[in-house]
């Protein structure tokens, strides 16, 4: 460790008198990027890996029999090493990832480096239907943070570094740099001007690198558009955009219900058991379901249905075309089911590819269905573009959406149609949801990232570094000689607390402008109690307020101080002067 921190320390000296600290940014994103990358690699290769191994030629014989058994098995081994090894909860990636950027300065906890990295790979390795996005961003982000808080980087650098980080984990997992850098803006809030972008450029490029070096030219999605946009088609992308605003909502729903539905059940053993088996029947029934689905999307792009549904045991003729659009349906129908039964049993996933997984199916039948009726459409776009109304709608991310698509399929051609479906889907599904599965209980208790800087400030500031406990505190039984000697001979402040002595219970105030008149009054000082001096604060601060909440309170009330309740006890007061001071170095820190 000293010689650690002896290197460390060179190597910061020799920045401060040769690099300035923005080419000292340009370097730690591109360390980011890289690191985000490499860990992105490490967690698609350690999956890829696990998926052959259960793909061999020994288990392949028993294969169909053994859907209903792998997924739990990948459960079993994430719990235990979860409990055994990690010992911590994990969360879902971009989730805590937002949680840790709005409410921890991004302060990411070291464990996260690493422990999606083996959780992940063995939930969709062993079949767990979810995806590796979320994982890859959620070590991708702790990082950075992890980077910015060994070089002693300030708030807003940090926050910009796991932006980086986010674009990075992006940009290697779908070979996609630019829209990369759109989800990092989108998800993230952050300010798109010249002091970000380059260093998310910088990522995101490093990033892609990395991930050619150890993929070479493999994508996820193998695919080049063929077929061109025909305006004749529009009235259909319409029609689309609505329905993939319809599953987006379904999707979100399915996500809460399912989620509340396990959280009454406080065991995680009993969630492992419950969840395990659900999602091993839902495997056994409809195996397409199992893992991320890359093949599946990929078939469907391809125009090879068959292939896509090859794993259905039953024996039915899939050159029927209702039937195709049936199973095409159930997959699309319980692929939000199965990817939140995974989390919910104790699984470690994404829910970014499964958005994909269902958007294909639901435009890949869409066109069927046009087709079957006597239409004329190209299924391959369709796909593509019922892939980009769920991510729009489920996400609330339209613009990386429209870019990631066109980017990773070359469809750049389609941008109409793709705009307008992302347009009708995300504000369809907005109307009914306000808030992402990524964002929603962040906004439930005010505490999400927007491009309201007033906003992120005041959600970044903590009420316990505001609280002031320099208040001699007085009680309502002494009496007025007392008070004198006790409290306001010994305090600088000119109000007073009254509290009951054994409860801490917070009862009102006594200002000092309120007993000047008779505090030299010898004779009232032994008739006279605090009780009938004491009169109500103006307003009340609970300690799980908001900033945003105090400065309200401030704000209708119009006082200079207040006192702060805990528990029902007081345990100090809030001075106007000390919270706009601590917003404005907020501010400064923040935005400059």
């Amino acid at each position: 460790m000293p010689t650690k921190n002896k290197y460390l320390k060179q190597i910061l000296l020799w920045r401060y008198k040769y690099i300035s600290e923005r080419q000292f940014i340009y370097v730690l994103s591109i360390l980011v990027g890289l690191l985000a990358g490499l860990g992105t690699a490490v967690l698609k290769n350690l999956t890829f890996f696990f998926e052959e191994v259960l793909e061999g030629k020994f288990i392949k014989d028993f294969h169909y029999s053994l859907y209903f058994i792998f997924p739990i098995i990948g459960l079993i081994l994430v719990f235990y090493i979860k409990k055994r090894i990690i010992k911590k909860e994990i969360g879902h990636g971009i989730s805590t990832t937002l949680h840790a950027v709005s409410k921890r300065n991004g302060i990411i906890e070291k464990y996260k480096m690493y422990a999606s990295l083996i959780t992940a790979p063995i939930t969709v390795g062993f079949g767990g239907s979810a995806g590796l996005q979320g994982p890859a961003v959620s070590t991708g982000a702790a990082l950075g943070s992890y980077v910015s808080q060994l070089f002693h980087m300030n708030t807003k650098t940090r926050m910009l570094l796991i932006g980086c980080a986010t674009a990075g984990a992006m940009s290697s997992m779908f070979k996609a740099p630019v829209s990369a850098i759109i989800f990092a803006v989108e998800i993230f809030s952050l300010d798109l001007a010249f002091a970000s972008l380059v260093p998310l450029l910088l990522a995101s490029v490093s990033a892609v690198i990395t991930s050619y070096f150890f993929f070479e030219k493999d994508a996820l999605f193998g695919f080049k558009l063929v077929d061109a946009f025909q305006t004749k088609d529009i009235f259909y992308y319409v029609i689309l955009g609505f329905g993939t605003g319809v599953a987006s909502i379904y999707f979100s729903k399915i996500y809460f219900k399912i989620n509340n539905f396990f959280k009454k059940i406080k065991k995680p053993i009993h969630k492992l058991i419950i969840g395990g088996i659900a999602i091993g029947i839902m495997l056994y029934l409809i195996p397409p379901l199992y893992g991320e689905g890359y093949g599946f999307i990929n078939n469907l792009l391809n125009g090879n249905t068959a292939e896509a549904l090859s794993d259905i045991p039953y024996k039915v003729d899939l050159n029927n075309i209702w039937i195709v659009i049936g199973f095409l349906f159930l997959i699309a129908l319980f692929k939000a089911v199965a990817m939140t039964t995974t989390f919910a049993a104790g699984g470690v996933g994404g829910i970014f590819i499964p958005t994909l997984f269902m958007g294909s199916a639901l435009g890949n039948l869409f066109a069927k269905i046009i087709n079957a009726l006597g239409g004329n459409v190209s299924e391959s776009n369709f796909t593509l573009i019922g892939m980009t109304g769920l991510m729009a709608g489920v996400l609330h991310a339209p613009l990386t959406a429209i870019f990631l698509i066109a980017e990773i399929t070359g469809g750049y051609e389609l941008f109409v149609p793709l705009m307008l479906v992302a347009a009708i889907s995300f504000a369809f599904t907005k109307y009914f949801i306000s808030n992402s599965i990524y964002t929603i209980e962040l906004a439930k208790k005010g505490e999400l990232i927007t491009h309201n800087k007033d906003k992120n400030v005041l959600m970044m500031m903590k009420i316990n570094s505001l609280i002031e406990t320099n208040f001699k505190p007085i009680y309502p039984e002494m009496l007025l000689g007392e008070m004198l000697k006790k409290a306001v001979a010994k305090s600088t402040r000119n109000l007073f607390p009254v509290i009951n002595k054994e409860t801490q219970q917070f009862l009102g105030i006594v200002l000092l402008d309120d007993i000047r008149s008779i505090m030299f009054d010898t004779q009232m000082y032994n008739s006279v109690a605090v009780e009938t001096l004491m009169k109500s604060a103006p307003e009340i601060i609970f300690y799980n307020d908001s900033v945003a909440q105090v400065m309200q309170k401030f704000k209708d009330s119009d006082a200079w101080n207040l006192p702060v309740i805990k528990d029902e006890k007081y345990i100090g007061f809030i001075s106007k002067s000390k919270l706009l001071t601590a917003y404005r170095k907020k501010l400064i820190e923040v935005t400059n």
